[in-house]
């Protein structure tokens, strides 16, 4: 049985105040909790308008308290930016203000320019990220917290607030590379790509040859893409809403690398290429799910993620969208 997760940038909407993008959002997720969607995953940016949820925590508490089933999480904390006992006992406050339904993912930060504006450069991240890391999976899984290590020191701190599941929440990481998904198979992390369908079969390859080889028998991790997905009555619909929407998404993405004078080839710039890097679903029911089966097929997956909001999309156009993949997609993969 597939599962179906949504990742959301909750990015920024021209002339709409955040207070409400925060409540449509709101409104939107708990619709995605009615259908059985699996686990919501919410971007972390700064100074971008590409994200509206700096302090994801901070949302996701609200998120906890209007949803019942879905899991929910950051994907990603950009460690570098946190002090890990802090993060610790956040993450031990929300898992049980949910009841054991929050998950995290671990990161250094995708853009140089949005940790750089905290004062940390890009050789330094990476230090700090793993340093980070292990302060966290030790301090989630322990009474008492003790950690010595070049970034972050620790001596018999008390852990009061435990997470729910334990020894630690779940924890997410987004790959691109094969390169990259060996280190979370050892892990036993759950993994995310936006890489094409060809370049991800690679990376889900490589993840399960690890498992294999560390861990022995199936994997019992998720293994998913994210994709922008729009549902419509009819493919002229949906191409014209999904491309009007998309174009925006886009230049809310490229903003700060712009402001910087720096090209990013990671998303295409136009709904056609994005398209052809089977980057976006949009179409029919039909078309969409058809697309959906190939993808999973293709690229090795166990899990896959949409993004039902995105760039200008109003509200009842995502909403709209969403009703009918739950009514006429999900069924396909989950009944």
């Amino acid at each position: 049985m597939m599962q179906f997760g949504v990742f959301d940038h909750l990015d920024r909407q021209a002339g709409v105040p955040p207070q409400r993008t925060y409540e449509d959002r709101l409104r939107l997720i708990a619709d995605y909790d009615a259908a059985g969607i699996s686990m919501y995953h919410l971007a972390e940016h700064h100074a971008t308008p590409l994200g509206l949820a700096p302090s994801p925590s901070v949302f996701l508490s609200a998120v906890a308290q209007r949803t019942t089933n879905i899991h929910f999480g950051p994907m990603v904390y950009c460690l570098p930016l946190y002090e890990p006992l802090r993060l610790i006992e956040e993450i031990s406050m929300i898992d049980q203000m949910s009841g054991g339904r929050f998950e995290f993912g671990i990161g250094r930060g995708i853009s140089p320019f949005e940790v750089a504006y905290f004062g940390i450069d890009k050789e330094n991240a990476g230090p700090i990220y793993l340093e980070a890391l292990q302060v966290l999976k030790r301090g989630l899984s322990s009474d008492t917290l003790n950690f010595v290590g070049e970034h972050f020191c620790y001596e018999d701190v008390p852990m009061v607030i435990s997470p729910v599941t334990l020894p630690h929440t779940p924890i997410w990481y987004g790959i691109a590379t094969p390169n990259g998904a060996a280190w979370p198979a050892t892990q036993k992390i759950n993994v995310i790509s936006n890489a094409p369908c060809e370049i991800t079969r690679s990376a889900t390859d490589q993840y399960r040859e690890t498992w294999a080889r560390e861990h022995g028998g199936p994997v019992t991790t998720k293994i998913g893409v994210a994709r922008h997905v729009f549902v419509a009555d009819s493919q002229d619909e949906a191409d014209r809403i999904s491309g009007r929407a998309y174009a925006a998404w886009y230049e809310n993405f490229i903003s700060l690398w712009r402001k910087f004078g720096v090209e990013n080839p990671v998303y295409a710039s136009t709904l056609a290429t994005a398209r052809e890097r089977d980057a976006i679903i949009a179409g029919t029911p039909d078309t969409v799910a058809s697309e959906i089966e190939r993808q999973i097929g293709l690229a090795g997956l166990n899990y896959f993620v949409c993004r039902f909001a995105y760039g200008d999309l109003h509200h009842d156009e995502a909403s709209n969208s969403f009703a009918l993949f739950a009514k006429e997609v999900m069924p396909r993969f989950v009944g």
